[in-house]
C-alpha cells in the first residue's frame, strides 16, 4: 500500500516504461519519491509498479487506468509509448503509417482522455507528452513519424486549453537524438559521431537521463502557469541551419 506521502502526491502513470526514455523517466520519478505505475505491453520493467497494457487497445487502457485508480488517486501521466518506423513516402505502406499513428498519436489521445476523469477527481494534475523535434523538420523517409509527433504537439495545445480550468497542465517534451539501449550501437558509430558533432550545436546526442530529469521537474516544480508548450531537448539541433 502507498504511504501517506504517496497518497498525498498521488500516482503517476508512465507508458512505454519498460525501456528507453520511459524507463529513465520512471526511475527518476521514483528517485524523487513519487508512486509510479509503469505500463508496457510486456508488463516488464524495473521501476515502480509494473502493469501490462496494450496502449493500442482502448478497452485495455480504460481497464488499466480504472484498476490503478482503486489503489490511490492518479495525479500524473507521462505519454511515452511510441514506435519509429521509416519508409520512403512514395512506397510507404498504409498499414505502416497506421501503425505509427495508432501508437504515437491515437494511443496518446486515448490515454489522456481516460486519465482525465481521474485527474479531475484528484483535484488536478499534470500530463507530459513525449514528442520529438521531428515535429518541426522535414525528414526523408519519416512522413508517418513526423506526422505523428506533430499531432502530439497539436493535441498538447488543445488539451491544455480545454483542461486548464480543471487544474490540469499538459506539456510536450520533444527530444532530439537521445542515446538509449535501443540505439546506443548506432550512435556509437564513428560516422554518426562525426555527423552529430557537426550538426548538433552541443556536439553530441542527448542522454535519456537528461530527458528524465526535465520531465520529472515538470512534476516536482509544479509551475501552475506553465501549460500547452512544446519544449525541445535537442541540443539546439532543430534550430541549427
Amino acid at each position: 500500500m502507498p504511504d501517506s506521502t504517496e497518497q498525498a502526491r498521488g500516482r503517476i502513470i508512465v507508458t512505454g516504461a519498460s525501456k528507453g526514455i520511459g524507463a529513465s523517466v520512471a526511475a527518476e520519478l521514483v528517485s524523487r519519491g513519487y508512486a509510479v505505475v509503469s505500463l508496457s505491453r510486456s508488463g516488464g520493467g524495473e521501476h515502480g509498479e509494473q502493469v501490462a497494457c496494450d496502449m493500442t487497445d482502448e478497452a485495455d487502457v480504460r481497464a488499466a487506468f480504472a484498476a490503478i485508480a482503486t489503489a490511490g488517486p492518479i495525479t500524473g501521466l507521462v505519454n511515452n509509448a511510441g514506435v519509429h518506423l521509416s519508409s520512403p513516402t512514395a512506397s510507404l505502406p498504409t498499414e505502416e503509417y497506421r501503425q505509427v499513428m495508432a501508437l504515437n498519436a491515437d494511443a496518446l489521445m486515448i490515454a489522456s482522455r481516460e486519465a482525465y476523469p481521474h485527474l479531475v477527481a484528484a483535484g488536478g494534475g499534470t500530463i507530459v507528452n513525449i514528442g520529438s523535434f521531428f515535429d518541426k523538420i522535414g525528414v526523408p523517409a519519416n512522413l508517418a513519424y513526423c506526422a505523428s509527433k506533430a499531432a502530439v504537439a497539436a493535441m498538447t495545445r488543445c488539451m491544455a486549453s480545454e483542461w486548464a480550468r480543471d487544474g490540469i497542465r499538459v506539456m510536450n517534451v520533444a527530444p532530439g537524438y537521445v542515446e538509449t539501449n535501443l540505439n546506443r550501437d548506432f550512435l556509437a558509430q564513428e560516422s554518426v559521431q562525426k555527423w552529430l558533432a557537426k550538426r548538433v550545436p552541443m556536439g553530441r546526442a542527448g542522454k535519456a537521463e537528461e530527458v528524465a530529469r526535465f520531465v520529472a521537474s515538470l512534476f516536482s516544480e509544479d509551475i501552475a502557469y506553465l501549460t500547452g508548450e512544446t519544449v525541445y531537448l535537442d541540443g539546439g539541433h532543430g534550430m541549427n541551419l
